[in-house]
Parts: C-alpha cells; sequence; structure tokens
C-alpha cells in the first residue's frame, strides 16, 4: 500500500506548503488504476474542489464530491477514483503534535460524551458550515499564486480550524476522538489495530501509524494482546474472511483481498488449517 503522506511530502508535482509534519496541498489526480490502497501516519482533512473519490476502511465508506469535507483517522483505506471528471481537493494533513497544541487548552471546556464506537471510528464527513467555507477561502489565494504563506500565518490557521472544529462541528464521535488525541501521549494501539487489521500491511507500517518504533510496537502489543503481531493478525484475518463469506456474495479472490491477503492460495491453504475446511466449502459446511 502507499504511504499518501510520504508520497506527497517527498513529492515535487504537488502544489504544497509544509511545516514539519504539516503538509497543505493542492491534489489534483492522474492515476490511471481506479482502485489505490493508501495508508497515512497523520489524521488529514480533504475538501473536494472537483470531480469524486470515495474512501473506504472496514467501517464503512464515503463518497465524497464537490464542495464535500471529509475527515480521515490516521490508518489505510482503498481510494476509488471516479473518472467522469478530473479529481482535485484541498488536503490538510494534521500532526498529532498540533492537535495537542491547538486543543489542549480549550479541550475540556466542551461537553463530550463517551462513545463506545469511538474505538471503531475512521472518517467522518462535516457538515458544511460558515468556518470552513471561510477557511477554505482564505487558502485559495496560497495555492493559485504558489504563494507560501509565512510559517505563523499558516499554523494559526490550522489553529482556528481545529477550535472551530471542536466547538461547531456538530460531530460528538469526531470532537470526542480529537479529546483523545489531545489527552494521550501517543496513538491507541488498539484503536489502530482493530480498525486496519484487514489491509495487507508490513509491521513497520502498522508501528508507524502508531508513531511507535517497531521495537516498542512489538512490545506494546505483546503487554496488550499476550501474542506477537505476526499470530494475532493472520488469526484476526481469518476470522474476518470467515464472517465475510457468512455474510457476503464477494467470490474468494475478492474476500481474501478484503482481508489482508494478496496470496488467494495462501490464504486457502491458512484458511483450511484454521477451519479445516476450504473457503468455498465453509458456506456448505
Amino acid at each position: 500500500m502507499e504511504n499518501l503522506f510520504e508520497n506527497i511530502r517527498d513529492s515535487l508535482v504537488f502544489n504544497k506548503f509544509t511545516l514539519n509534519n504539516l503538509i497543505c496541498v493542492e491534489y489534483k489526480c492522474e492515476v490511471e488504476d481506479e482502485q489505490s490502497g493508501i495508508y497515512t501516519q497523520s489524521d488529514y482533512l480533504i475538501h473536494v474542489l472537483s470531480g469524486k473519490k470515495s474512501w473506504k476502511t472496514i467501517e464503512g465508506e464515503w463518497s465524497v464530491v464537490a464542495g464535500e469535507t471529509l475527515f480521515v483517522k490516521k490508518g489505510a483505506a482503498i481510494v476509488t477514483q471516479d473518472f467522469d471528471d478530473d479529481f482535485c481537493m484541498f488536503g490538510f494533513f494534521i500532526p498529532d503534535d498540533l492537535i495537542k497544541e491547538s486543543l489542549s487548552d480549550v479541550i475540556n471546556k466542551v461537553s463530550i460524551e463517551n462513545h463506545k464506537e469511538l474505538h471503531q471510528f475512521t472518517a467522518t464527513k462535516l457538515l458544511p458550515k460558515d468556518y470552513l467555507n471561510s477557511f477554505f477561502q482564505s487558502m485559495f489565494p496560497y495555492f493559485k499564486e504558489r504563494r507560501e504563506p509565512p510559517e505563523s500565518i499558516l499554523k494559526l490557521k490550522l489553529k482556528e480550524l481545529l477550535i472551530n472544529l471542536v466547538y461547531n462541528c456538530d460531530n460528538n464521535l469526531l470532537v470526542s476522538y480529537l479529546k483523545t488525541v489531545t489527552l494521550n501521549s501517543e496513538p491507541s494501539l488498539t484503536h489502530i489495530m482493530e480498525t486496519n487489521f484487514s489491509f495487507n500491511l508490513k509491521l513497520d507500517e502498522y508501528a508507524k501509524m502508531c508513531h511507535r518504533s517497531l521495537s516498542k510496537f512489538k512490545r506494546d502489543f505483546f503487554n496488550h494482546y499476550n501474542t506477537t503481531p505476526g499470530k494475532w493478525l493472520l488469526c484476526r484475518r481469518l476470522d474476518y474472511a470467515a464472517s465475510l463469506i457468512l455474510n457476503n456474495n464477494s467470490n474468494i479472490t475478492q474476500i481474501a483481498f478484503e482481508s489482508g491477503f494478496e496470496d488467494v492460495s495462501h490464504f486457502s491453504r491458512v484458511f483450511k488449517e484454521k477451519f479445516n475446511s476450504s473457503p468455498s466449502s465453509y458456506l456448505k459446511k
């Protein structure tokens, strides 16, 4: 899977402004593939200027068209491109440090419910609001003229956006998530793993999304799950594949892909080892 954050950060072809791990980008899609797998170690906000795309995670799928805004939590997704119109968007990759700095003084002043669904949160659409429109309009001149704003202004704009999200977005689940980012020193390992196990990522990529070194990731993982990441991922993916077989009309190849397996023959072999049945016979059995 492609690390979208690092691809944009390191590429010279994008119209972008960067400040440490903060990236603001005008993204014009020129890809030829209808679907692509991406992941990021940073939360990001996209605002579609033209065209249409969809983001699919294990928890749902969100299609966004011109004028719509989507907040996506750090993690992986399958992005589907619509080729009817040229796709262009503003993207804002917002590091945890900026969220903490922006919200530390205000987050406890906002009444927030504890959402049991928070561990499943992966993305959410934002309702159109004046503060969102004003923010995007204020960024147009910089992208249009390719004139990078001073760092102090760029940082101030994003801080204002984050505070407005907390006070005015009318999305308690998003606000609850931003609160967890603000009050915790590092991302929740369980939240990341439970919403991204079905993507074919390497252990160091999971560690990156969890903001841990590979060794610390493995240590924290074992302390929580009492097993290794590799064993847990295999078991979790197989259980997920079994549930898809029972509840989904997709073929075995598609189910293997959606469960995090690249090789169908490998998937069929390990599935049979666990369930004493081939994937194609599992439903009948």
